[in-house]
Parts: structure tokens; C-alpha cells; sequence
């Protein structure tokens, strides 16, 4: 597992965090934690005013509704807890983070459309997700740098939870994965400063 977790280690993407806003239903947050470790998210984090979930991250990696439903990416997994929007958003703005909401709707003042937007201009990025019924909460929008939409085509246009979030973190960690190769690559090819 070591050798595995450190092979892994420079495909996973610096800087980036999966917010999820008061979610409902606990196996969703598995789901989701699932999804941001198979695709080399940082970290997770999860605002959780009904206390569903302990705040030592010792202690969740241990709980069996999230090691089940995240299929144990919880134990390989960063994840944090806040208490509401609010606290979430001041830690992500004291720390540089720029964040960016998700909605099938149209909300707040930049509204963009997932493939036509480019993730790898943003140093440190959060990327949150709304709860299930209500969706992304106003306070989210307001503090957010844009709205970004899947693009769908059918009579629905809604899909759940796991699926968003799966969707939109594959197409963000694309983009920076790659944006982190070319800048290595150019980082190699610098000459070296002359010593004196």
C-alpha cells in the first residue's frame, strides 16, 4: 500500500479541495470521498451543522457508513469537517483558496458551462457541491468566483450527488494534471544560474 500511495503521489493535485455543503445522506459523502481519491483531489471537505460526523479525521477514517459507502478511500483520504457555510468560507479565504460553486441552474453573476472553463488558472481552488434537495446555498454563491454547469441533454437535467461530483472533478483534475506536467516539464528545461 506504501509503494502504491507513493507512486500515485505526483498525479495528485496540489491546491485543489471538493467542498460539500450540507449533505443529506451520509453515503453520499462516502461517495464523494470515493470519487476525490480516485481522481487525486487533496482533500475533502464537508460542512456538517448536524454533527454527523466526528471532527477528528482519526475518528472518521474508523467510521464503517463511511469506510463502506467510500469503498476505504476514507482512510486515504484528507477529509474536514466544518460546523456551517460560513466557517468553511473564512478558512478557504484566510488560506488564498478562490471558490467555484456547482448548480444545473443558473445562479449568482458568472454562470459557465464545465468544458468551457479553465481550472488551471487558479492556484488554490475549492470546487463545492450542494446538498441534494436544496442545492449550493446563496452565501456560497455570493462568495464564489462563478457558477459552473454540466452540460446535459436529456428531459432531466439532474443527476445525483456521486455523479456530479465525479463529472466535474474529473474535468478540473484533467486540466491540472496537466497544467502540473507542463510546468514540471519547463521547470526541468531551465538553465541554472551561473555561480559567481
Amino acid at each position: 500500500m506504501r509503494k502504491r500511495a507513493d507512486d500515485i503521489r505526483e498525479y495528485r493535485c496540489k491546491n485543489l479541495i471538493a467542498v460539500i455543503e450540507e449533505p443529506a445522506d451520509i453515503r453520499n459523502i462516502g461517495t464523494v470521498i470515493r470519487n476525490v481519491n480516485a481522481l487525486g483531489v487533496e482533500k475533502t471537505y464537508v460542512i456538517d451543522p448536524r454533527g454527523a460526523l466526528p471532527d477528528d479525521w482519526q475518528e472518521m477514517r474508523e467510521r464503517k457508513s463511511l469506510s463502506k459507502t467510500s469503498v476505504s478511500a476514507v482512510k486515504w483520504s484528507f477529509v474536514k469537517r466544518f460546523d456551517s457555510t460560513e466557517d468553511c468560507l473564512q478558512h478557504l479565504e484566510k488560506n488564498r483558496f478562490v471558490s467555484v460553486v456547482t448548480s444545473p441552474h443558473i445562479k449568482g453573476k458568472k454562470n459557465e458551462v464545465l468544458d468551457e472553463v479553465d481550472f488551471s488558472v487558479y492556484t488554490k481552488l475549492a470546487v463545492w457541491f450542494g446538498n441534494e434537495k436544496r442545492g449550493i446555498s446563496d452565501l456560497a454563491v455570493e462568495r464564489s468566483e462563478m457558477c459552473v454547469s454540466i452540460p446535459m441533454f436529456g428531459m432531466i437535467e439532474s443527476l445525483n450527488l456521486g455523479t456530479t461530483s465525479g463529472i466535474v472533478l474529473y474535468e478540473v483534475t484533467k486540466q491540472r494534471r496537466e497544467y502540473q506536467r507542463k510546468y514540471k516539464r519547463a521547470r526541468k528545461r531551465r538553465p541554472k544560474p551561473a555561480g559567481n
